[in-house]
């Protein structure tokens, strides 16, 4: 059904079929941050999402255009479980990238659609599928939805195992690792069934810290279903976008990094900062948009309080 869906988008709708098309020739190349691998992506393509206006007044400005009525007409709407659609993305990352929007325009909040989350990890077994919170990546804030991507792409699902820190904290099915993986700070819940995932999943959540006046903890989500259990990764945020992104002349990047960035495939928009960027530039947007250590720290003790 998806590959039909899929196939039939390719065949139909130009700008589908030209941006796949150009997915196939994007140059890519590989740098290595603290021994985790980051592939670099020169992607034009995506220059709607990382230079996205998301302050409330211009969403205000402009119609969502994950509501089902401002949907251009070429794009095919799948009706999938319960109240979410699923689009083929127009702008792809993945050889194989969907779109996930609630059918209704709702914030993009992540607590009350978590399970939900899970529900497309388990029904999707081919993808990973992952969630940029409002301040966080996501050039929709204002319109719950998730996206997916075909496995075996990103570089954070094939190797977390080798970077795996110690348990942070343990119930009977299921578990949250920290990796070493800085100047990332990420947890990751591995879960054989969707309350365990729930249960950690929510002591994370309330252990982040909370800005004032944000909806929700910044943060980014990955998760997949593999040997029947759930694995989620969960990158806290300190800040949206990195100092590059605002810098002028040559410290300038258009760099906004999300969950697939942070997974191991960083997107830039403009060839002249594929070009420069270098795994210490990689390094120093990492450290200023994550969590710090310090503060991942006073986290895991918040877990650990709650859940021991």
């Amino acid at each position: 059904m998806i590959e039909d869906l899929i196939k039939e988008q390719i065949d139909k709708w130009d700008l589908a079929r030209n941006n796949y098309a150009a997915l196939a020739r994007v140059k890519v190349k590989e740098l290595m941050v603290n021994k985790c691998l980051y592939k670099v992506q020169f992607n034009p393509a995506r220059i709607l999402s990382s230079a996205a206006k998301v302050d409330v007044q211009s969403i205000k400005r402009h119609k969502c255009f994950l509501c089902a009525e401002n949907l251009p007409s070429q794009q095919t709407v799948l009706s999938a479980v319960d109240h979410y659609n699923i689009l083929v993305n127009p702008f792809p990352i993945f050889p194989k990238h969907l779109t996930i929007p609630d059918k209704k325009h709702l914030p993009q909040r992540i607590l009350l659609h978590f399970k939900d989350m899970l529900d497309f990890a388990y029904l999707l077994k081919d993808f990973v599928v992952f969630y940029n919170g409002p301040k966080c990546g996501a050039s929709a804030p204002d319109h719950a939805h998730f996206q997916a991507g075909n496995k075996d792409f990103l570089p954070l699902e094939q190797d977390w195992e080798q970077h795996k820190a110690g348990c942070v904290v343990q119930i009977k099915e299921g578990k949250i690792w920290q990796l070493d993986d800085a100047p990332r700070t990420t947890l990751i819940i591995e879960a054989k069934n969707a309350e365990a995932a729930m249960t950690l999943f929510i002591a994370i959540y309330d252990a982040l810290p909370l800005k004032k006046d944000d909806g929700e903890p910044m943060m980014n989500l990955l998760t997949w279903y593999d040997q029947e259990r759930w694995i989620i990764c969960v990158f806290p945020r300190a800040m949206h976008r990195p100092s590059c992104y605002t810098d002028v002349g040559d410290k300038n990047m258009l760099i906004s990094p999300a969950s697939v960035d942070l997974s191991g495939v960083f997107i830039t928009p403009l060839e002249k900062d594929f070009d420069k960027i270098t795994a210490g530039d990689i390094n120093c947007i990492l450290q200023e948009v994550c969590l710090s250590p310090k503060d991942i720290e006073a986290v895991k003790q918040k877990i650990k309080a709650r859940l021991l």
